[in-house]
Order: structure tokens, then C-alpha cells, then sequence
């Protein structure tokens, strides 16, 4: 079984959002640049060292910037999975969509964004192994 392991949605100002966001909730957000595509993170729940929840159960996300020429910007979540060609392929067997090739995070994995039968936007993540505790 595959689990559901961060959220994203999209933005127009990242100020404004994170503003929203750490006030209405208490989420602590980060902007990781230009270099980063303007990709702001969200912790929603302690995390430890490693940058992940402590509590089970709970996620993170992260915010990205709205774009004219991406398809389907809305909020989605992201399941892992341990190898993403062969999800890739098991996605298109089953009836999705998948939107493009996979591109490396640095420092987190290889992602890939789909659609589902229900034209749900959903995204997918090999994680990079994680040195050991």
C-alpha cells in the first residue's frame, strides 16, 4: 500500500498565502526561492531532524506558484511510491493520465504529476533513501 505523504496547492501571491496560512492555522511556512521554482513548504505538524512529522498519521505540503501553461493547478495530494516508472505504468493501465516525465526535487526524490478516472490532479514521489538514524 502506497501512503499519502504531503499535499500542494497553488498560489498567486506567497506572501499573502503564508501570511493566511501561519495565521489562520499556525502552519510555519518556507520560501525556497528562485532555485527552488518558488516552491514554499508547510509544516502543519512537529517535525523532527529529517524535516518529517513526528506524530504518525499527520503530513506536511507545500505551496506552489500558479502558472498560465500548467494543467490541472489545483490542491492535490502526493503518495509515494517505490518506484515511479513502474507506478507510472500501472497509473496509464489503470485508466490515468500520467502528465509528463518525472523531475528530480533536490534533495527529496523524483515526482511526477497525474490525473485519475475523476480528473483529480494527483502527484506521485520516489523518495531518495534516507540515511539511516
Amino acid at each position: 500500500m502506497n501512503p499519502v505523504v504531503h499535499f500542494e496547492m497553488p498560489y498567486d501571491d506567497p506572501d499573502r498565502m503564508s501570511r493566511f496560512y501561519e495565521k489562520a492555522f499556525g502552519w510555519q511556512t518556507q520560501q525556497l526561492g528562485a532555485e527552488m521554482g518558488g516552491y514554499v513548504t508547510a509544516a502543519t505538524a512537529e517535525t523532527g531532524p529529517e524535516g518529517r512529522p513526528v506524530r504518525p498519521g499527520t503530513i506536511n505540503g507545500g505551496f506552489f506558484p500558479r502558472k498560465p501553461d500548467w494543467p490541472a493547478q489545483y490542491p492535490s495530494v502526493v503518495i509515494a511510491v517505490d518506484d515511479i516508472q513502474s507506478a507510472m505504468k500501472q497509473v496509464a493501465s489503470s485508466g490515468g493520465t500520467v502528465l509528463g516525465e518525472p523531475m528530480e526535487i533536490p534533495g527529496v526524490g523524483h515526482y511526477v504529476s497525474f490525473m485519475d478516472t475523476e480528473n483529480n490532479r494527483v502527484g506521485m514521489l520516489q523518495p531518495f533513501p534516507r540515511a539511516s538514524q
